[in-house]
């Protein structure tokens, strides 16, 4: 399955065109995404390669994500994929609340350059059995400092992908 990720109506981004999720099968608990962005990729701004390893404060630049929730819970986990391959897994209790960072195993991750597009791939568990709600999500830096929010839903105000409303997509009922 493919998902068009949307630009939040308050930012602008003049290097991409486009941004699109696409699921692998599903595999027990682990789950395989491909995001593809289009557009001029030369003026996005790529963080270097790095170990795969945890790291913190990922969606500061360039990060692809996913945030997974059971039916009806409150609490979440927030997933980060960096293009440098390095990854952040963050559990929340509640919204914005009650942030723990679960032990778990880091996820694949790989990329892939093209002229007018850029794939990265990744592979790792979600919490629990299924079915999982979850919310797609990328922040895009551009060379000249610009960011863009791009998701699935966006709520009304700024871009936030922890709000309820951005969990549309139901995954493995």
């Amino acid at each position: 399955m493919r998902w068009t990720l949307m630009l939040h109506p308050d930012c602008q981004s003049d290097a991409v065109e486009g941004v699109e999720v696409e699921a692998g099968p599903l595999s027990g608990t682990q789950l395989r995404l491909r995001y593809v962005v289009t557009g001029r990729i030369g003026d996005i701004a790529w963080p270097h390669a790095a170990d795969p390893e945890r790291a913190d404060g990922l969606w500061q630049s360039t990060c692809f994500e996913v945030f997974a929730r059971h039916a009806g819970a409150e609490g979440y986990d927030e997933f980060n994929f960096s293009p440098s391959t390095q990854w952040a897994v963050y559990r929340f209790d509640g919204y914005r609340s009650g942030m723990t960072k679960p032990d778990v195993l880091g996820p694949r991750i790989e990329g892939r350059h093209g002229q007018k597009h850029y794939e990265l791939h990744v592979a790792f568990d979600l919490p629990g059995a299924p079915p999982w709600r979850l919310a797609l999500a990328a922040v895009i830096e551009e060379t000249n400092g610009r960011k863009s929010y791009w998701a699935l839903a966006h709520p009304p105000g700024r871009p936030d992908f922890h709000h309820a409303d951005g969990f549309v997509l139901e995954l493995g009922a």
